[in-house]
């Protein structure tokens, strides 16, 4: 799942988030870890504009120092970046913060990555906002290397060149697995070619399977093989009979009711799924955490 209050876009932050702070964080991670959950997810936006400021809001939390944060409040779940902007940054920089993140949790990262959409983030920072695509993958080259096991990592790209700087510590994951996301056809096929994984940006269930059998095509005519996971956001949620309005796009019901509905994902071929679910503080999130881990998790 993706973390509450560290992000508040009015697509998805729940009224009791906006006066939330580190301890609801700490909380819910804590359910979360508890509940068997495979990892929680923190976004990245470094400054939100006026124009978008209404619909996005301007809350969001940085994902390294997140998500170290409640490394150390959590022992299995894993933390993903979703999604680092990592253009934005020399891949040298990324690969120090999420190298050490790695380190410091003990090999949990998975790092998530996209291109980017807000266009005066790129201006404020002097990166050229019409060539992100071109910039994430040589970015995502980059991070290959400094991310691997040598500790003097090496890159010569158009845009990146290093080599004889050494970096310690190194990532306690001999293979730091690399989630493209993004549902453009660019960034479906950045997905296949590139990553270990792919996360789409919301797409309805009747879109993915196109898109997943373009990922496998993707990859067998470009003789890649290896383990790739596919990856989708569900539905809100909320497990039980709820007492208020969750909306009409919300599946609710009991446990077998909401297996039933997220099973469909796994016959689409998706691997993991990202869920989110309907709350009216951090004890009821922390609920519907703990009863979806104990009562709906078994299921699937």
């Amino acid at each position: 799942m993706q973390l509450p209050v560290q992000s508040q876009s009015t697509i998805y932050a729940e009224p009791w988030e906006a006066g939330a702070g580190p301890e609801d964080l700490l909380g819910i991670a804590r359910a979360a870890d508890r509940a068997g959950f495979a990892y929680l997810a923190s976004c990245d936006h470094i400054g939100v504009p006026r124009r978008l400021a209404a619909a996005m809001s301007t809350v969001w939390y940085d994902p390294v120092a997140t998500l170290s944060f409640l490394a150390a409040a959590t022992t299995r779940v894993r933390l993903l970046s979703h999604v680092a902007v990592v253009g934005l940054r020399h891949p040298l920089l990324t690969a120090k913060q999420y190298a050490t993140l790695d380190h410091l949790s003990g090999g949990r990262l998975v790092l998530g990555v996209g291109a980017g959409h807000v266009q005066e983030e790129f201006e404020a920072l002097g990166v050229d906002f019409r060539q992100r695509g071109p910039v994430l993958d040589e970015c995502l080259d980059a991070l290959r290397a400094a991310l691997g096991p040598d500790e003097f990592p090496e890159h010569h790209g158009k845009r990146y060149d290093f080599e004889g700087l050494g970096q310690r510590p190194r990532p306690a994951q001999e293979r730091v697995p690399l989630w493209v996301g993004g549902s453009s056809p660019a960034a479906v096929r950045r997905a296949a070619l590139k990553g270990d994984g792919w996360l789409p940006q919301g797409d309805p269930r009747d879109r993915l399977p196109d898109r997943i059998a373009r990922i496998r095509r993707l990859r067998e005519e470009a003789g890649i093989q290896g383990p790739f996971t596919v990856g989708a956001i569900a539905e809100p949620l909320y497990v039980g009979t709820p007492s208020w309005d969750v909306g009409r796009r919300t599946i609710k019901g009991p446990p077998e009711v909401i297996a039933e509905s997220l099973r469909a994902y796994r016959a689409m071929g998706v691997d993991q799924i990202q869920v989110r679910f309907r709350s009216r503080g951090r004890s009821e999130l922390a609920d519907q955490i703990g009863v979806f881990g104990a009562e709906v998790g078994p299921l699937l």
